[in-house]
Order: C-alpha cells, then structure tokens, then sequence
C-alpha cells in the first residue's frame, strides 16, 4: 500500500499512527460515536479541501450513514494511505485467483472473505462483477465510499441496501463509447451505482453528465474551493464561477 505524501488526492484513505492525529473541524470536540478504539482501526478520508501546510483534509464516518466528521490531519501522523486504484487491484485479484489457495497479505478485506461477503452485500456482488469490464477498459479506477472503506479496513459499515461508490480518474475526456459502457454498467448492476469522474482539479457524478451533455445543460463540479456549475468539466477552473 501506499505511504502517506503531499500528492494524496480525494478519496484517498489514511491510516493514523496514533488516534489522537485527528482533529475535527466542528466546536466541541469528537461525537460520541468517534471514540479512539475507533480510530485506532478506521481509516480517514481524503476531502475535496485546500490542503493547509502538512495538514489534509480529511472526514471519518463512523458505522451507520449518518455518522460523519470533518476534520483535518498532519501528514507526518499518517501511518498508511489506501488508494482506490490500489483497493481496484486487490479486487481484480480475488476475482482471479483461486479461493481455496488464496491468502491474504494485506490489511482489510481480499480473497476469499470478499467473495464470501458478495452473497449478503449486492454491492460487493456488483463490485466483483464489474471490476475485469472496468479493467478492460482501461481506466484508472477503484472503489470509493462505504465499499471501499470496509475492504480497506474489514469494519461493519455495509449493509444489504448499500450503495456502490465508484471512483475513475479522468484527467482527459474519455471516448463518448467509454462513458456509454460504464452508464450502461450502472443501468444493469443489482444495487444503485455511483459513478463519479475525477478530473484532477474537480469530481463530477456520471449520470448527470450524461443527462445534462445532451441537452446542453451544465453539471456540477466538486472542487477543493467550492462546487461549480460548468458546461464542461475538464475547462480549466479559473473561468468558471461558483455555484
């Protein structure tokens, strides 16, 4: 995996080397539910946010969906960072190896327990399914949200009705035919899917690119400073006006 260093990137998932590194944004101190046995175990996330001086951005959840944090952490308290991309790789791994002489090596979910877990959780089921077309297709991707952050670190954050965040690294415009495959992707998964683009300076959901591309509407940039409404999502940000 991955070593914590200034090039992290949203999504990006950071392992503490003490529970204490993290410092959240909100007046009074942690919520009740983000205790340091927590911690100890559950990555960060890497938030859309400037990055400030050795800090990242960053959010912890916690077990059920509505438990969400802002805050912040100094690189140097970083113990590990898991990509997505990396996290992708795991995946398309378990899905080609044979279970019954697999082991696993690295921390979280992999293999066997992952091939296991598809029957209970249709987004893992959907996770194993798509991963060799979206290798196929070669783009750099990986799963994001509550799939990613349970295969990262084992933690109950998923339930049978959970949705499937993905993540795809589109620093260019994929091929018109690329984007036609990964909506018809969402269209025939057996959990709700959500794909979301990354162009490097800003992350957009791919359903709504779709939709608003063909009738000339504009679609909503996330990015470090603000959302955005643009027609074009790849146009370079200091033109463009904030939502």
């Amino acid at each position: 995996m991955d070593r914590a260093s200034s090039a992290l990137r949203p999504h990006d998932l950071l392992f503490l080397q003490r529970p204490d590194a993290f410092a959240p944004c909100a007046a009074g101190g942690l919520p009740d539910w983000l205790d340091a046995a927590w911690l100890a175990r559950a990555p960060l996330v890497v938030r859309r946010a400037a990055l400030d001086a050795g800090r990242a951005p960053v959010g912890a959840r916690g077990p059920m969906r509505n438990q969400r944090c802002a805050g912040a952490v100094a690189l140097g308290k970083v113990a590990r960072r898991v990509t997505p991309e990396a996290l992708a790789r795991r995946v398309l791994a378990s899905v080609h190896v044979d279970a019954d002489n697999e082991q696993d090596t690295e921390p979280g979910v992999g293999g066997a327990r992952l091939a296991d877990a598809a029957g209970a959780l249709p987004c893992i089921a959907a996770l194993l399914a798509l991963a060799p077309c979206l290798a196929d297709l070669g783009l750099d991707w990986g799963p994001a949200g509550g799939a990613g952050f349970w295969l990262a670190s084992s933690l109950p954050v998923l339930r049978p009705d959970s949705d499937l965040d993905l993540l795809v690294r589109a620093p260019r415009p994929p091929a018109r035919a690329t984007l036609a495959i990964l909506a018809a992707l969402q269209e025939r998964a057996p959990c709700r899917i959500d794909v979301q683009l990354d162009t490097g300076f800003g992350g957009f959901a791919l359903n709504e690119y779709v939709r608003e591309s063909a009738r000339g509407g504009k679609v909503l940039l996330k990015t470090a400073t603000g959302p955005l409404l643009v027609a074009d999502p790849w146009e370079a940000p200091p033109a463009r006006a904030a939502a």
